[in-house]
C-alpha cells in the first residue's frame, strides 16, 4: 500500500509544454497588480490545460463537523477525493479544476490568530490559487505546469527557486518519493537545489484526520545569486514556500491508520498574498496592493504616524503591530460575515467573535480610531477583493452593521476591563508582577475578553496571569454544569410544575445554591420586603427592527448567604441578592433565565456576575459570587445580556407556534405537556399516541414557517384571568394560574380576542414568558428530533434561525452521502470479502453520522431506512462471499484429509466467521468426526480456534476442547457442547495443533 507509486503520463503526445528551466538570472520578477497574478494563474489552467473553474466555497464548511472554517482549496473536493460524491452531481464529473478559494485559519490544528501582526506574512484570512487533478494526471504533468507557469509566465528565475520532496517515514512505512525526485531532475533543477525533507515539512495532512499524501514544495529566494539551500524551511524570511503540491493518494483516519483513496488525485495549493509579494518584490505581504489600500484607509481614520513596516522592539507603541491586525482582521471578518459566520458564542462564531475584538481593541486603544472605523474598512475590502468575491459587494452593508453593533457592546465592556485590570493592579494587596486568576476568568466569562486578549493586556503592563489558577477555575466552571433539569410546564405563578427528570440536552442553568427557603421567607415578611417588581423584563421594544431593552437601577433589599438573611457580603462569598427591582427573567414557565452583570454605585468598574436568576414567593433571587463588598441598601446598575435574551425570545414565540401547529395538524387531542426553552433550541413535551411520520413532521414545520413568513404580530396582556379564559382558542396547562394573568396571542391582539369577533384560528396561550414582537424575527424553525420518551407522550426539539439553516445544509449533505452509497452498490456489488466488508463499515460510520448529527427529523428518519436497507444488503454478501470461501476451503481439506474420525488441521484466513463456516462444513460432510481448524491471523498475531463435535459425542465437548486449546495459548473460548471458538494470544501454530490433536485423542479415545 506505501510502496513507491509510478505513473506513465497519460494523454495524447505533445500534450504537455516543455519543461525547461529558464536561464539562471539574479534579477527580481517583473511586478504584476494582485489582480493580474490571479487571472493568469486561472486562465494558465483553464485555457492552456482545460480546468474547469470552480467557485470559491464559503469559510462556513458544508456538512463537514472536523471544520471550524474552510481552511484549504481542497476542503471542497473532499468528496471527490474519498470517492463519496453524489455521483448524479457535477462534482462527480471534475477531473481538472482550478479555482481561488477563501480560506480561513483562525482556529482548530491551522490557526495564525496569534502570530498576525507580529509578522509579515502571517493572515487568518488569505486566499489560496490551487489546481487539481481527480484521477486525470498526477506528479509529472503536476510538476510540468508548476514550473512552466512559474518561470514562463510570471517570469519568475530558476535560480530564485528550490524545491523539497518527501523523504518517506520509517515510523508509518511510506518509502522516499523517488519519483517525484526524478521528475524534477528531468525538468532541469539542479541536484543541489533539489532537497529532502520529513513528513513534518513534506507529508501534507489537513488535519487530526482526512484526505493527504506526500507534498513537494517551491521555495524562492528574496536575495539571489548564492546557494540558499541551508535556509529552505529553515523560518528565514529571505527563503520562502510559494508552492505547494500534494499528490493525494491516501486518507488518515481517525484511528491515525492510513486508507488508500479510491483514485490518486493532486491539490495544489499557492497563497496568493505570499505570490504577489514575490512578483512585487516585496519582503512583507503588507506592502502589496492586496493590503496597502487598507492601510492607507486605517491612516486616515487613525490618529497615528503612517505605517511604517516596524517590527519586534523597533515598533514602539507596537502601531505597526496594529496596522497589521486590523487590516488582516477586516478581510476576515468581512468574508466570514459575508459568508453567514456571525460572532457567537461557540464554535467558528466565537472565533469570529474573538477576531472582532481583537481588531476592535487595537482599532480604539492603539490606533486611537474612533467608533466604527473598523467596519467603515469594510468598502475598501469590497474593493480589493469584490470582483472576485462578489458576496462582499453584495452583503457590504449587513456586514458594516454587524461590526458596529458587535463593536458598541465590546468598547463598552473593553473600558470596564481596561479600568478593571488597572484597579487591580493598584490595589495594595496586589501581588506584584502575578495577576489574579479570578479577576482574569471575570473578564472572559463576564465581559466576553478572549483569554488571550487578556494576556496581551497583561503582556503590555509586564504582568502575567496565574495561570495554574485560572486553569482550577476553567475545570470548575466545566464541572459545575448539571447534566439534567427539570421540565417544566409553561406557566406564569411563581412555582414550576415539574412532571419528571430528564436529560435535557439544552444549556442548563447553574444549580440554585442559595434559594431562599420558608424561613427566609417569613422573615422578610416580617421585615417587610416588598416582593421584587419585575415588569420591566416585558418592557423592550423594537426600533428601526431592533430591539431596545430598558435600563435598571435598583437598590438591594436583602442578601442571603449560608441559608440566613445577612446584611452585607464580602468578596468570593456565593449569595442570592434581591432587589427593590430588576429586569432579569427569572427561570420559569420552562423558560431560561437572563444573564449579564450588576455594577455597583461609586465601584462601577468592579462587575458583579450574575449566576442564575430565581424567583421564590414573588421574590427574584439574583445568584452570584460576590465581586467585591456588597450590603444592604446599596444602588447597583443591572446589565443584561440582550443577544442571549433575544434568542430566548426567539425560541419561546416559535414554542408557542410549535404548539399551535401540532394541534392543528395532529388534533385537538395533543395536549403540552412540558417545555424547556434556551438560547440555541427548544424542547416541547407533548401528548400523542405514537411518533409522528414524515408527512405530519413536515406540515407541522410548514405549519411555522407559514406564520413565521408573514410576519405576524405578537401581542401580549395582562387580564383577570376570568376574563382571559373566556377567549375562544385559549391553550392553558393543568396548573393555578395567578390573577391577574398574561395572555400572549400571534397574529391577532388580544383585545380584538377578547370582542370574540375574529373568526381567525390563532395561538394564543397564558404565559409569563418573554416574547418576540414580530414573528418573522424567528426567521426558521425547524425540528431536529422527534421520539416518544414514554408512551403516549413525545418530544420535540426544534432549532431556530442560523442553527436551522445549518441543520439543513447537513443534511442535505448527508442524504448525497447515502445516495452515493446506494449508487455505488447498484452499479457494482462488492466481489470480494474485504470489499463488503469495508462497504459494511462505511454504511455503519455513515448510520452514525446520521444518528448523530443535527439534521431535519423527517430526513433523519429516510436516511434511516436507506442505511438499514444497506447494511441488510452488505451484511447478506459478506455472509454469501464467506460461505463461498468457506466452501472452497472445506473442499481442499476434504481432498488432503479425507473422512477421518478426527481432524484438526490449519487454514489460512484472517476471519473467524470463515473460521467457523468451514468448520460447519466439514461437519456436516462427515457428522461423525471431530473437527478443530486453526488459523494465524496475520493483523494482530493472534490464533483463531473453532471446533465441531458430533452430536452424539459424551466424551468430549466442543467448549472442553476450544477451552483448553485456547488456555494453552493464553487466549479464552465459549460456546456449546456442539460447537465452540475462541482466539489464542500467540504461539507456534504447528506445535497448537499437535497438542489439540494429543488433547482430542486421550479425551476420546480415537
Amino acid at each position: 500500500m506505501f510502496g513507491l507509486v509510478l505513473r506513465r503520463i497519460s494523454g495524447p503526445p505533445g500534450f504537455l509544454p516543455a519543461c525547461s528551466a529558464r536561464p539562471f538570472a539574479s534579477s527580481p520578477p517583473p511586478q504584476m497588480s494582485a489582480a493580474l497574478v490571479r487571472s493568469t494563474f486561472l486562465d494558465f489552467f483553464q485555457n492552456k490545460h482545460r480546468h474547469r473553474l470552480v467557485p470559491s466555497s464559503p469559510v462556513r464548511p458544508r456538512g463537514d463537523p472536523s471544520l471550524l472554517f474552510v481552511n484549504a482549496g481542497m476542503n471542497q473536493f473532499k468528496p471527490v477525493f474519498l470517492g463519496t460524491a453524489d455521483p448524479r452531481s457535477e462534482m462527480a464529473s471534475y477531473q481538472r479544476v482550478a479555482n481561488s478559494q477563501k480560506c480561513v485559519r483562525a482556529g482548530g490544528k491551522h490557526n495564525d490568530l496569534e502570530d498576525v501582526g507580529r509578522d509579515v506574512y502571517h493572515h487568518t484570512f488569505f486566499e489560496m490559487l490551487g489546481n487539481w487533478s481527480f484521477g486525470d494526471y498526477f506528479k509529472k504533468e503536476a510538476c510540468c505546469m508548476a514550473w512552466t507557469l512559474l518561470t514562463e509566465h510570471y517570469r519568475i528565475p530558476a535560480d530564485r527557486l528550490y524545491v523539497s520532496y518527501f523523504a518517506g517515514d520509517a515510523v508509518s512505512g511510506v518509502p522516499a518519493d523517488e519519483e517525484t525526485r526524478h521528475i524534477w531532475l528531468e525538468i532541469g533543477v539542479p541536484a543541489d537545489r533539489l532537497l529532502p525533507f520529513g513528513p513534518k515539512e513534506n507529508f501534507w495532512e489537513m488535519g487530526s484526520s482526512g484526505p493527504c499524501g506526500p507534498c513537494t514544495e517551491i521555495h524562492y529566494d528574496h536575495v539571489g545569486g548564492r546557494n540558499a539551500a541551508p535556509l529552505v524551511n529553515a523560518d528565514s524570511p529571505e527563503v520562502v514556500e510559494i508552492w505547494n503540491l500534494v499528490f493525494m493518494q491516501y486518507n488518515r483516519e481517525v484511528d491515525r491508520n492510513l486508507r488508500q483513496l479510491p483514485q490518486f488525485s493532486v491539490d495544489t495549493g499557492m497563497g496568493l498574498e505570499r505570490l504577489v509579494s514575490v512578483l512585487q518584490g516585496k519582503r512583507s505581504n503588507y506592502d502589496t496592493d492586496l493590503f496597502a489600500p487598507l492601510l492607507h484607509a486605517i491612516h486616515q481614520r487613525s490618529k497615528v504616524g503612517p505605517y511604517g513596516g516596524r517590527l519586534g522592539a523597533a515598533d514602539r507603541g507596537k502601531v505597526d503591530t496594529a496596522y497589521r491586525v486590523v487590516a488582516d482582521h477586516v478581510r476576515t471578518l468581512s468574508v466570514c460575515i459575508a459568508d453567514g459566520v456571525h460572532p457567537g458564542m461557540s464554535g467558528a462564531e466565537l472565533v469570529v467573535r474573538r477576531v472582532l475584538r481583537r481588531a476592535v481593541r487595537f482599532c480604539a486603544e492603539v490606533l486611537q480610531a474612533p467608533q466604527g472605523a473598523l467596519a467603515s474598512l469594510v468598502p475598501t475590502v469590497s474593493h480589493i477583493l469584490g470582483d472576485v468575491y462578489p458576496e462582499l459587494h453584495k452583503e457590504e452593508n449587513r456586514v458594516m452593521d454587524v461590526i458596529n453593533e458587535n463593536e458598541a457592546h465590546f468598547l463598552s465592556s473593553l473600558q470596564h476591563g481596561s479600568r478593571l485590570i488597572q484597579r487591580t493592579l493598584d490595589r495594595k494587596d496586589y501581588k506584584q508582577g502575578v495577576f489574579p486568576a479570578s479577576v482574569a476568568w471575570s473578564l472572559h466569562r463576564d465581559l466576553g475578553f478572549p483569554l488571550d486578549l487578556v494576556d496581551i493586556m497583561l503582556e503590555e503592563k509586564e504582568v502575567q496571569v496565574d495561570r495554574e489558577e485560572l486553569d482550577r477555575l476553567m475545570e470548575e466552571s466545566r464541572k459545575v454544569r448539571p447534566h439534567t433539569n427539570m421540565v417544566s410546564v409553561c406557566q406564569v405563578s411563581g412555582v414550576s410544575l415539574s412532571f419528571f427528570q430528564v436529560t435535557s440536552g439544552l444549556q442548563p442553568s447553574v444549580p440554585s445554591q442559595e434559594t431562599l427557603d420558608i424561613l427566609s421567607l417569613a422573615e422578610l415578611h416580617r421585615l417587610g420586603v416588598p416582593h421584587t417588581e419585575d415588569s420591566l423584563k416585558y418592557q423592550y421594544r423594537l426600533e428601526k427592527d431592533k430591539y431596545v431593552f430598558p435600563a435598571c437601577s435598583a437598590r438591594v433589599l436583602a442578601l442571603y448567604a449560608g441559608h440566613t438573611l445577612v446584611s452585607e457580603v464580602s468578596e468570593g462569598q456565593r449569595c442570592g441578592v434581591i432587589l427593590d427591582q430588576t429586569c432579569f427573567y427569572s427561570e420559569q414557565g420552562g423558560q431560561a433565565h437572563d444573564r449579564g452583570y450588576f455594577t455597583r454605585d461609586g465601584l462601577q468598574d468592579v462587575v458583579y456576575p450574575v449566576e442564575a436568576v430565581v424567583l421564590a414567593g414573588g421574590y427574584v433571587v439574583h445568584q452570584m459570587t460576590a465581586a467585591d463588598y456588597l450590603k444592604t441598601g446599596d444602588q447597583v446598575q443591572l446589565h443584561l445580556d440582550q443577544v442571549h435574551r433575544l434568542s430566548c425570545m426567539v425560541s419561546h414565540t416559535a414554542t408557542h407556534l410549535l404548539n399551535f401547529a401540532l394541534r392543528k395538524v395532529l388534533g385537538a387531542s395533543v395536549q403540552q405537556r412540558g417545555a424547556k426553552v434556551s438560547a440555541d433550541r427548544l424542547r416541547f413535551d407533548f401528548s400523542v399516541k405514537k411518533s409522528l411520520d414524515k408527512s405530519q413532521l413536515q406540515q407541522v414545520e410548514r405549519c411555522v414557517n407559514d406564520i413565521i413568513r408573514a410576519n405576524h404580530i405578537v401581542d401580549s396582556q395582562e387580564l383577570p384571568l376570568g376574563e382571559a379564559n373566556r377567549i375562544e382558542g385559549l391553550r392553558t396547562v393543568d396548573e393555578v394560574y395567578p390573577d391577574p394573568v398574561r395572555v400572549v396571542s400571534v397574529e391577532v391582539e388580544v383585545s380584538e380576542l377578547l370582542m370574540g369577533v375574529t373568526g381567525r384560528d390563532t395561538s394564543v396561550e397564558l404565559c409569563c414568558g418573554t416574547h418576540v414582537l414580530q414573528a418573522g424575527a424567528i426567521e426558521d424553525l425547524l425540528i431536529v428530533s422527534e421520539r416518544q420518551t414514554v408512551k403516549g407522550i413525545s418530544r420535540i426539539v426544534a432549532v431556530t434561525r442560523r442553527e436551522a439553516k445549518r441543520a439543513r445544509e447537513e443534511g442535505q449533505t448527508l442524504s448525497q452521502e447515502v445516495g452515493s452509497l446506494s449508487a455505488r452498490l447498484t452499479d457494482s456489488a462488492p466481489s470480494s470479502i474485504d470489499a463488503a466488508q469495508q462497504f459494511a463499515k462505511e454504511v455503519g460510520l455513515l448510520s452514525d453520522a446520521v444518528d448523530n448529527t443535527t439534521i431535519p427529523q423527517w430526513q433523519r428518519s429516510d436516511l434511516q431506512g436507506h442505511l438499514k436497507a444497506l447494511q441488510r444488503t452488505s451484511n447478506t454478501i459478506v455472509r454469501k462471499l464467506e460461505a463461498r470461501e468457506a466452501a472452497l476451503i472445506a473442499l481442499r481439506l476434504q481432498e488432503k484429509n479425507g473422512r477421518k474420525a478426527l481432524q484438526v488441521d490449519s487454514v489460512e484466513t484472517d476471519s473467524l466467521s470463515i473460521l467457523m463456516k468451514t468448520v460447519n462444513q466439514l461437519s456436516a460432510a462427515a457428522p461423525h468426526t471431530y473437527v478443530m481448524l486453526l488459523a494465524a491471523q496475520r493483523h494482530s498475531g493472534k490464533i483463531l480456534c473453532a471446533c465441531q463435535v458430533p452430536k452424539d459425542s459424551p466424551m468430549l465437548s466442543a467448549s472442553d476442547w476450544a477451552g483448553a486449546v485456547c488456555r494453552h495459548l493464553g487466549g479464552v473460548a465459549g460456546g456449546s457442547m456442539l460447537v465452540a471458538k475462541g482466539t489464542g494470544s500467540s504461539g507456534d501454530i504447528l506445535a497448537a495443533l499437535r497438542w489439540a490433536e494429543e488433547f482430542a485423542r486421550q479425551e476420546t479415545q480415537l
